[in-house]
């Protein structure tokens, strides 16, 4: 079963996301309250900020394919991360994430990007395509190049 799998940081990370995503969505949780704003980590001490922006995505109809996208991304490439390249080694995958967390907040905060799931999404597809360069992948309609090519 998918959610059996041992890749518990891909795992919490894809069902946070949706979760607040879905939840933003439906209006349970109210959307400006989960975004990065500078003046309220700061100034208000709202420090969930910095985490909620990583999990929450501004879903509209308009952006429906582009999270899917990304969590079909998010699942595939961290969970290969996960399960390949840091296998054995959970603790070392944790640092990365909180490493590109912690870049992408800083980043967000100084030029004012306040949903901080694409980066983040982008940023562990840019680490396993780093790793894995020559590796052959099949990107939309059967088109085939080399990994090192993806993220851009």
């Amino acid at each position: 079963s998918v959610v059996q799998e041992p890749s518990l940081f891909t795992r919490y990370w894809f069902g946070l996301t949706l979760g607040f995503t879905l939840l933003g969505r439906f209006g349970v949780l109210s959307p400006k309250w989960l975004i990065l704003l500078w003046d309220s980590v700061f100034h208000d001490f709202q420090l969930w900020r910095p985490l909620s922006a990583l999990f929450f995505y501004p879903l509209s109809p308009q952006s429906g394919f582009h999270f899917l996208i990304n969590l079909y991304y998010l699942y595939n490439y961290s969970l290969r991360l996960e399960t390949g390249t840091f296998e054995g080694r959970p603790g070392d995958y944790l640092f990365m994430l909180l490493f590109n967390w912690a870049a992408i907040v800083a980043i967000g905060l100084f030029m004012e990007i306040y949903v901080l799931m694409d980066p983040m999404v982008l940023s562990v597809l840019y680490v396993w395509c780093q790793l894995n360069k020559d590796t052959v992948i099949t990107f939309w309609f059967g088109t085939q190049f080399k990994a090192m090519y993806l993220p851009w």
